[in-house]
């Protein structure tokens, strides 16, 4: 156990309890309303009873949740030290968790609709042991979280911190470069080309005719509740998802994004596992495309942390897929790439489902297949809804091959690669056995490889080449040069007028 007698220690701000009051107050309204409700409807009461005694119920769960927060206030500290950061926590069961910042993932400021209007932020620090080993500090006001953050991403990375004359240590906010903003207009055209949307609408149109022709509204009625569902899946998306903005830094890749909810974290290098980039049918006309990634420690559950950015064109991806991922090892990378997103067959030396198992994969055989470069595996899938998912060889956790009856008499495999929880699940089906086999013991070998030569932990820890050294790669053709940043050092900056499109912002 890591001693902590040594350790500057921190409270939370004093708002804290307020901020966090409502949500309890909130909560003990929704069991009142559901358990009572019927009976207060019974009660022969004037109306200004019945709001005295609601109005009586909000006051009561504010003040219960106000005092209870006030007690997880008083009981809550934190630290920092040179490799960790402390949090102490727990009413009834304290906690004392620590996380080692070499581990860090991620770290996110976020604000809540009532911490935004009041300047309040609170700090999510996501790690690699998983979900449960991640801390949240909340509330601190906003520029302290800011500087909070930058100091974690400072140590995290290995930079030495500066020292003002009374001795205390503060890391300046590393400066950024901004690449693109999606804008409200290409976000709504982007959920009204989605498939959910359209079934949504054919759906309600269709209950629309069924109630007129049949004079009867209980099919109307019946499909209310699936029909709010669904809008409310698409204003959180929406709301989400709304100004969502990508910059690059010496600390990572910063992403900011919320309508009322305002969100803003940096991914460090080297952090992403996987990425996927996706396209629905109906966004083909405007040729867009969804990038996410599976970063560890956000888990499965996570949706907008893993979005790095919601709808982009085929330029805007290949660029921002090439922060992740600077070097493709391949000589044409552009071509390749071009190949996984709409291509199908053999060209650019991808390997498809063989066609003795076209009955298998009628639509798809053609498509569906995989293609081994020097850095990264490349899997390709989706006739329609088209998907290609790229997997760094350092990144790989394990393979595995899965054989059902169909495949076994055809002589065919089922090829994945684990990765870390997340919405990017790489898997091709129904490939040639023979050759997955020695597909899989060469990418056994690279990441084996990769995995040895891969850069610190603290990617601003000068190495023998020098901290932020280049080094020769292939890049990705036309949208970045041959010679790239690695991720020792700071990202590249976007090359300008990748794309007349009206979504991106000039920067």
């Amino acid at each position: 156990m890591t001693s902590t007698d040594h350790i500057d220690w921190h409270r939370l701000h004093r708002i804290t309890p307020v901020l966090n009051a409502w949500k309890v107050a909130a909560g003990l309204f929704a069991v009142f309303v559901w358990q009572s409700a019927d009976q207060l409807g019974e009660l022969d009461l004037a109306v200004t009873t019945l709001l005295l005694i609601v109005a009586g119920v909000i006051v009561l769960g504010a003040l219960l949740g106000l005092g209870f927060s006030a007690l997880a206030w008083s009981r809550t500290k934190y630290g920092i030290t040179e490799d960790s950061i402390f949090l102490h926590s727990g009413v009834l069961f304290r906690q004392q968790r620590h996380v080692r910042l070499d581990r860090l993932q991620t770290v996110d400021v976020t604000q809540p609709l009532l911490a935004r209007f009041t300047g309040f932020a609170a700090l999510k620090i996501e790690s690699a042991g998983g979900a449960g080993s991640n801390l949240t500090l909340a509330y601190l006001r906003e520029d302290e979280a800011q500087r909070l953050r930058n100091e974690l991403l400072a140590r995290a990375a290995g930079v030495r911190m500066e020292t003002d004359e009374a001795g205390v240590q503060h890391a300046p906010a590393a400066p950024e470069m901004h690449l693109y903003t999606l804008s409200p207009g290409r976000l709504v055209g982007s959920l009204a080309l989605s498939g959910g949307i359209v079934t949504m609408l054919v759906a309600a149109v269709g209950l629309v005719l069924i109630a007129i022709v049949t004079e009867n509204l209980s099919s109307v009625f019946a499909m209310g509740a699936p029909l709010i569902g669904a809008a409310a899946y698409f204003w959180s998306r929406f709301a989400g998802e709304f100004s969502f903005r990508v910059a690059t830094s010496p600390d990572g890749i910063r992403i900011r994004q919320g309508l009322l909810e305002s969100k803003a974290r940096t991914v460090p290098p080297g952090r992403v596992q996987a990425i996927r980039l996706a396209q629905p049918p109906l966004w083909r006309f405007k040729g867009w495309w969804r990038i996410t990634v599976n970063i560890a420690g956000y888990g499965a559950e996570e949706t907008t942390g893993t979005v790095l950015f919601p709808v982009a064109t085929e330029a805007e991806a290949a660029h921002l897929l090439s922060l992740v991922h600077p070097d493709l090892g391949d000589e044409r990378p552009l071509e390749v790439l071009r190949a996984g997103l709409t291509g199908d067959g053999d060209e650019e030396g991808f390997q498809h489902t063989p066609a003795r198992a076209w009955w298998l994969d009628p639509l798809t055989w053609r498509r569906t297949g995989m293609r081994m470069t020097g850095t990264a595996v490349l899997l390709r899938t989706g006739r329609w809804w088209r998907s290609l998912v790229l997997v760094p060889h350092e990144r790989i956790q394990s393979l595995g091959v899965a054989q059902g009856p169909w495949e076994r008499k055809l002589d065919l495999m089922t090829f994945s690669i684990h990765s870390t929880p997340g919405p990017v699940t790489p898997t091709v089906h129904h490939q040639d056995a023979e050759a997955t086999s020695l597909l899989l013991a060469e990418m056994t070998r690279r990441a084996r490889n990769a995995r040895r030569s891969a850069g610190p932990e603290r990617w601003m820890t000068p190495t023998e080449e020098g901290s932020g050294a280049l080094h020769e790669g292939r890049g990705f053709g036309g949208v970045l040069p041959s010679r790239v940043v690695s991720s020792a050092g700071v990202l590249p900056a976007s090359p300008r007028a990748l794309t007349d499109d009206p979504g991106r912002m000039a920067t």
